[in-house]
């Protein structure tokens, strides 16, 4: 249906400058190709970001959606606190300046962009009333309610004079979300600055997303209240949730709290960050790396210990983001780059530009048939992800008309649904029984299409998974372990070959974090247990050194 379906909606969507959406540096002209395609699917509205708050970085992206017609609004990342004397480097002065410099560049409208939901009430008001008074555009307020009480610094934001702000209808509202909009509009109704939304309109549309709310139960963060925790570690709400998720697939939900220390340290070990995707990444997995490999801060800082660095944190330290205005730690730098040469200036300037109809060419060699623009540009964005996705649906068509329960749990025995594969074609499908796995991890299914019985043999988990593997002895420096379950993504070494201490010996992809493990020795490799894409545990023996 796309945006032909509700022509009366302004759609927006947000671009992280020269990182589009994706969680690197793109050339410049991917980027204007995306941010085309994009206002031609019907995107009205483009919000323009950088995570590191680089005007620099956005200028490609602010020319781009002006180019195409759509509404511009460059966000600024809010972080720290604008009343907090130990962090002076985020106050007032720096807000000001930096909207000033969005509006040269273009900006239509400007957004304040509170990811973690730190913007106290007294800071949203006091941010408000100053870039009202210095910069001419229409002001956008935007904040996640992890704390609980972001209401207070939407309707503080709302009384300084902010345009516009962002709400959350009640079922979808609060915790990691944005505030509830409903309470938002019922405190303001009946004064001068009433929006005049339906409550029951509100109420009916809430009612609804309750519903489906429910299939995604398994998605969100186990959060019962909001927590003012998030003033500490001031992590992004949509992240909150995420690694969560990431933490339970690691075994290490169990030890959240944790998490969320190591995540405030490594924020100020990386020189005090705005953390917004894709600098909040590289801070994410460098804490749950220190927490999967029980290092402290001052490991981290001990020049004379190697350490293997998630990819993400070697990609940020080395500018493929931007950098920000006082640079890195120059000692940590060091470290984590291991001489690795540093990206200065704008990345994405150094990069050559894509030559369109050649990567045309290439993809439609791969996938064997015409592709898109929309195509194109997501293979260009995302090259893996696009290709696995594009196989996934040669292989099973569009998957997008099934239930959503059926897609996330499948059928339940005896449970039948009607699917829609084409306008007027439908189909019934469903589920009589299932056998238990057999000996080699495989059950039979029963079911039924169109009244026609199917049989289908299919592999469990269990048959996917190799043999029980050798443990690593704890202690023996021979053994090597990944310390955490993933996927082998790259084995660096081969039986016989002879290793240097701080060497990589093989990668470890763990929800979309990739971790190596490096050699604590000079040693001589006895034997590789592990190929790429192998499934370990966390104790699993991967290689043997002698």
């Amino acid at each position: 249906m796309g945006a032909a379906g509700v022509p009366n909606l302004l759609l927006q969507m947000m671009v992280r400058a020269s990182n589009a959406v994706g969680y690197t540096s793109y050339p410049d002209n991917v980027v204007q190709h995306f941010i085309t395609q994009a206002a031609r699917e019907g995107i009205d509205l483009f919000r323009v970001f950088d995570s590191l708050n680089g005007v620099d970085n956005m200028r490609v992206a602010i020319d781009a959606v002006r180019g195409t017609g759509a509404l511009c609004e460059a966000a600024m990342c809010y972080t720290g606190d604008l009343f907090d004397a130990a962090r002076p480097k985020w106050n007032l002065r720096y807000y000001i300046d930096l909207a000033r410099q969005l509006e040269k560049a273009g900006a239509q409208i400007l957004g304040i962009k509170d990811m973690a939901g730190v913007c106290r009430p007294r800071a949203a008001r006091a941010l408000v009333e100053a870039l009202r008074g210095e910069i001419g555009l229409p002001i956008h307020f935007d904040t996640h309610d992890t704390s609980g009480i972001a209401a207070a610094s939407v309707l503080a934001a709302i009384d300084a004079g902010a345009d516009a702000v962002y709400g959350a209808l009640d079922a979808m509202s609060g915790l990691t979300s944005q505030p509830n909009l409903s309470a938002m509009a019922s405190a303001l109704a009946g004064s001068a600055l009433d929006p005049g939304l339906d409550p029951d309109i509100l109420q009916s549309l809430s009612r609804y997303w309750e519903v489906v709310r429910r299939s995604y139960a398994p998605f969100e963060a186990d959060m019962r209240a909001g927590t003012a925790e998030v003033y500490r570690h001031e992590m992004p709400g949509p992240q909150y949730t995420n690694l969560r998720a990431q933490a339970r697939g690691m075994g290490l939900e169990h030890r959240w709290d944790e998490i969320c220390q190591r995540y405030a340290e490594v924020n100020l070990l990386f020189g005090d960050l705005v953390k917004i995707t894709p600098t909040s990444t590289a801070v994410a997995d460098m804490a749950l790396c220190m927490v999967a490999n029980g290092l402290s801060r001052d490991d981290v800082l001990d020049p004379a210990r190697d350490l293997a660095f998630p990819k993400s944190v070697v990609s940020l330290f080395r500018g493929e983001v931007g950098a920000p205005p006082e640079g890195f730690p120059a000692d940590l730098q060091r470290k984590v780059l291991k001489g690795q040469p540093v990206i200065y200036g704008r990345a994405a300037a150094q990069l050559p530009a894509a030559d369109l109809a050649a990567k045309r060419r290439e993809l439609e060699a791969t996938l064997r048939r015409p592709v898109s623009e929309r195509d194109l540009s997501s293979w260009l964005l995302f090259p893996a992800l696009f290709l696995e996705y594009a196989r996934h649906r040669e292989r099973f068509g569009d998957v997008s008309m099934l239930p959503t329960s059926a897609f996330l749990y499948g059928l339940r025995e005896g449970e039948e649904i009607e699917v829609e594969v084409a306008p007027g074609r439908k189909h019934v499908i469903g589920l009589l029984a299932r056998t238990d796995p057999d000996a080699d991890g495989f059950v039979t299914l029963f079911a039924t299409v169109d009244g026609q019985l199917q049989m289908l043999r299919l592999a469990t988990p269990a048959a996917t998974v190799q043999g029980a593997r050798a443990q690593a002895q704890d202690g023996n420096p021979s053994h090597v372990s990944a310390g955490l379950a993933g996927t082998v993504v790259a084995v660096g070494v081969r039986a016989g070959q002879v290793v240097a201490r701080g060497e990589t010996l093989l990668a470890i992809e763990a929800m979309k974090m990739e971790t190596h493990i490096i050699a604590e020795r000079d040693a001589r490799v006895a034997e590789v247990y592990v190929a790429p894409g192998d499934a370990v545990g966390p104790r699993d023996l991967l290689i043997l050194l002698s």
